[in-house]
């Protein structure tokens, strides 16, 4: 008997923000599959080197969980039965054009899964992500936008490349010049949330296992929003420099350290986080109009409800209305 190499034989490779995590979570249920314990590993952005020494709030602790060690990256699926479907999850990996080459190179028989969102609703919630951790330092989403451009150049990890993590159009063309197109699947976030046994049954008739095992997806995670304050400057700062602190201990470490300041800046907080302003939504969405254009005609879908001046919100929200 030919021992399988030991690499997945399905990734979900993005989009940040857009419902990965829940897939991965409810795809993780289903008996065919075997999930990789550490969820988004993130090995094919590092092509077997150490990452790079990304200089963001944060970035330094959270670079220690990456698994760029092929060694240690092929123990991840080590326990998989000899009949499984092996997936992992790294929602960067449809951002980064150096880990669609290597997926394309190294796994020339795996299936990629996509789910994209609204851009801007994608980026605030992206932003939204970082601000209630205390990370974000910008208590504006527009102005932390706009610093993106400089952010970048000063080397801070793709987690804080908001608008430009939401090219979809430019990054899918590029995949789909590297990998046949019957190997990806793509989907909507909408779908992910409103249509989720349907959806879900797609995607397994695209990994070729059973359909009708898994029905439901975990919402995202909710946390209170966190007012601009003289409170939250001065737990924020405390909170950025504890991550930085943190990044000469394991991880655990940290965590554990950080969650009494974390509950502090939560404390109180309101569960309804304050709606992007029209205007502000429109102005932002000149910039990317763009790569909607080539989104559509990468994929031949109309993308129009995203060119709308109101976004369909988080995922509690979009849960609670109809599709």
């Amino acid at each position: 008997m030919t021992t399988r190499e030991l690499v997945p034989d399905a990734i979900v490779i993005g989009a940040p923000k857009a419902g990965t995590s829940a897939l991965h979570a409810a795809l993780a249920r289903h008996r065919q599959v075997f999930a990789s314990p550490v969820k988004e590993p993130k090995f094919y952005l590092c092509g077997e080197a150490p990452p790079p020494a990304y200089r963001g709030p944060g970035d330094a602790h959270s670079q220690q969980e990456w698994v760029w060690r092929r060694a240690d990256y092929e123990r991840l699926f080590a326990g998989a039965p000899e009949n499984a479907v092996r997936l992992e999850s790294t929602p960067f990996y449809l951002y980064d054009r150096g880990a669609r080459r290597r997926l394309a190179e190294e796994l020339p028989a795996a299936k990629f899964v996509a789910v994209i969102r609204d851009p801007i609703d994608r980026a605030y919630s992206n932003w939204m992500h970082l601000w209630v951790d205390g990370l974000e330092p910008v208590g504006d989403f527009v102005e932390a936008c706009g610093r993106e451009q400089e952010r970048i150049a000063a080397g801070w990890a793709p987690f804080w490349h908001y608008r430009r993590m939401g090219r979809y159009g430019e990054q899918l063309a590029d995949l789909f010049s590297r990998v046949e197109r019957d190997r990806v699947l793509v989907l909507r976030y909408r779908e992910l949330v409103a249509e989720p046994t349907a959806t879900l049954d797609r995607v397994c008739r695209f990994l070729g296992i059973a359909e009708g095992e898994i029905g439901t997806v975990p919402p995202d995670n909710s946390r209170p929003y966190v007012q601009p304050g003289i409170r939250t400057a001065v737990l924020g700062r405390a909170i950025r420099a504890g991550a930085y602190a943190g990044s000469f201990v394991s991880p655990e470490i940290w965590r554990q350290a950080s969650r009494p300041l974390v509950g502090a800046l939560h404390l109180g907080g309101p569960e309804q986080r304050p709606k992007l302003d029209p205007e502000q939504r429109l102005a932002l969405l000149q910039t990317c109009t763009d790569d909607l254009d080539r989104l559509e005609d990468v994929l031949g879908e109309s993308f129009a409800d995203w060119r709308s001046a109101v976004g369909r919100g988080s995922f509690k929200e979009r849960a609670s209305k109809p599709a």
